[in-house]
């Protein structure tokens, strides 16, 4: 699901000239032929009329339908891995879903990588696109791995001070922290959000020969991302409020922790150990 998630997401990615040139053409003629030669040139299938009129044709349209498709379907049947937090909402399926994604994407990166180096050093003949797709490509990893980390409880933190105060007191802490979070969400994408969406419609290019949509791409992505992470943080502050007394553990584990995790990595399904390595000690009923 992830995959094929993925494959659409980036044939529309790749088509967002198709779309706009469509639906919302630049009313400047010298920025509406320039992004008309754009995407003439990088149109996987010109072959193909477009439909109602515009500029997508039937495989865009179909790659931009089967998106949600992919997304809802990916987050109704994405499940826990036997190393990840146990705490779970139904809201926190779609972040566990990016995480997925970003595993895939992971994937796709290093054999883009590998494909590169057998061709360069191999046989002499490298590409004119592998450096630049790593790059597009990592930078998609590095922000949806943040708000995977964040469900996950994985994020850097440090814990010195909030293990040995009560429980009321770490919830101050938690308050304090989260809102910080959306303070800076809400701020940067204030002040980014002119800039984005001109590089976005625009339609800004890396300036290559492959000459990949990247400040197109990863501007608009970086805002999108941080406002996921801060709701991200707002629904971690609600589902751990009625957790008991949180201490973390050391960050090297000990010879029973590592056994522990052997054996949960082999696991099919879901497992007891989590990723945040914390005990939690949940007040008893009545």
């Amino acid at each position: 699901m992830p995959l094929a998630f993925i494959f659409c997401a980036g044939w529309v990615t790749w088509h967002v000239p198709a779309f706009t040139l469509s639906w919302a053409p630049p009313s400047d003629p010298s920025q509406y032929d320039k992004l008309s030669a754009l995407f003439n040139r990088i149109d996987v299938t010109p072959n193909l009329a477009g439909l109602f009129g515009g500029y997508a044709d039937i495989v865009d349209w179909l790659a931009l339908i089967c998106v949600p498709i992919f997304l809802v379907l990916g987050v109704m049947t994405v499940e826990r891995a036997a190393m990840e937090f146990e705490s779970w909402r139904a809201i926190d399926r779609v972040s566990v879903f990016m995480g997925r994604i970003t595993m895939m994407l992971v994937v796709l990166l290093t054999s883009v990588m590998l494909y590169e180096v057998v061709l360069r050093y191999v046989f002499e003949r490298p590409t004119l696109w592998a450096n630049e797709l790593s790059l597009w490509l990592a930078g998609f990893v590095f922000m949806t791995a943040g708000l995977y980390a964040m469900q996950q409880r994985s994020h850097i933190r440090i814990v010195l001070l909030y293990d040995v105060v009560p429980r009321w007191c770490q919830h101050i802490f938690d308050v304090i922290s989260t809102t910080l979070i959306v303070l800076f969400a809400f701020f940067l994408v204030y002040g980014g959000y002119g800039e984005a969406f001109d590089k976005f419609y625009r339609w800004e290019t890396f300036g290559t020969v492959f000459d990949p949509p990247i400040p197109a791409t990863l501007k608009p992505l970086v805002l999108i991302i941080v406002s996921m992470v801060a709701l991200q943080a707002v629904i971690n502050l609600i589902s751990d409020w009625n957790m008991g007394h949180v201490v973390h553990g050391p960050d090297e584990p000990d010879a029973d922790e590592i056994a522990k995790l052997r054996a949960a990595v082999g696991d099919a399904g879901v497992g007891d150990q989590d990723v945040a390595r914390t005990s939690q000690n949940t007040p008893k009923k009545g």
